[in-house]
């Protein structure tokens, strides 16, 4: 069981870090207006995604690589807020109910956190 959720959070990983550069427009709205360079942490941001992603796959970098996944989570947190102080909606990207943006935050992150901690054995 655990391969297999290995496997389904490498794909979540890859595919959440290949849409930075697929549609960065997405995600542009979503940085916090505080922070500089909205382009370049889009960009790296869908770099760490996809490099940590695959560090998931081999198992020499799987416990670094899970460690890397939290601590990303971790400072996407600041978005994830500012989406729910802006009404949870940004219309370059999505608009969800705010009961649905403080789910995200509060029930799904930490999910998506313990998912990658879950993961990291090396068997």
């Amino acid at each position: 069981m655990i391969k297999i959720l290995r496997n389904i959070l490498v794909g979540f990983y890859l595919f959440a870090g290949s849409y930075h550069f697929i549609n960065p427009e997405f995600y542009s709205d979503l940085i916090p207006d505080y922070l500089p360079f909205h382009s370049f942490i889009n960009y790296a941001s869908g770099t760490f995604e996809i490099l940590l992603g695959l560090g998931i796959v081999f198992p020499k970098t799987r416990l670094l690589a899970a460690k890397g996944i939290i601590i990303l989570l971790i400072l996407f947190i600041p978005s994830h807020v500012d989406f729910i102080l802006k009404g949870s909606c940004v219309e370059s990207a999505f608009c969800v109910a705010p009961w649905i943006a403080w789910l995200r935050l509060l029930i799904v992150h930490p999910i998506l956190m313990y998912w990658a901690w879950m993961v990291r054995k090396v068997n």
